[in-house]
C-alpha cells in the first residue's frame, strides 16, 4: 500500500479467490475505464434471439402456406426462433388433427435449418409449436 501511495497508484485487488490473492499496483480509473469498454464490446457480440410468430389457418391455400414457410425459412435463417400459432375459429376447433398435421408440415419443410422445440399444442382456440434454428450465425 505504502509503495501504491509512493507512485500515485491504487493497489487493485484482481483476483480475490486466489491463494494468495493477486493485486496490481494500477491506477484504479484508468482500470475501470478498460473494464467498461470490454463488457461494452462483448454486450455487442451477443445475440439476441427473438421469438417471431407466423399465424396460419388451418385450411390455409398451399401458395399462401409456402408464403409462410418462406417467412419462418427467413426468421430461421436470421437466427431467431419461430411460433407457429395455427389459429382456429367456430368449429374449426373440433378437428385439431387438421392444425397439427398443418405444423408437421411446417416443421418437415424447415427440418434442414430448424428443429422442434416445442410440439404442436392446442391453448385455448390456437395450436403453438415453436422452432429452433439448428445452426448459428456470428
Amino acid at each position: 500500500m505504502l509503495i501504491a501511495t509512493e507512485k500515485a497508484l491504487d493497489l487493485v485487488e484482481i483476483a480475490p479467490t486466489a491463494k494468495p490473492p493477486v493485486c496490481k499496483l494500477m491506477d484504479y480509473g484508468k482500470f475501470k475505464y478498460e473494464q467498461s469498454k470490454r463488457d461494452k464490446e462483448a454486450r455487442k457480440k451477443q445475440n439476441v434471439v427473438e421469438i417471431k410468430e407466423v399465424k396460419l389457418r388451418p385450411n390455409i391455400e398451399n401458395h399462401d402456406f409456402q408464403t409462410k414457410a418462406r417467412n419462418a425459412q427467413r426468421f430461421l435463417n436470421d437466427g431467431d426462433k419461430v411460433k407457429v400459432t395455427i389459429m382456429f375459429r367456430g368449429r374449426e376447433i373440433t378437428h385439431p388433427e387438421q392444425g397439427r398435421l398443418l405444423c408437421l408440415r411446417l416443421a418437415e419443410q424447415l427440418s434442414d435449418i430448424s428443429t422442434v422445440e416445442r410440439e404442436p399444442r392446442v391453448e385455448g382456440r390456437n395450436m403453438i409449436m415453436i422452432l429452433v434454428p439448428t445452426h448459428k450465425h456470428d
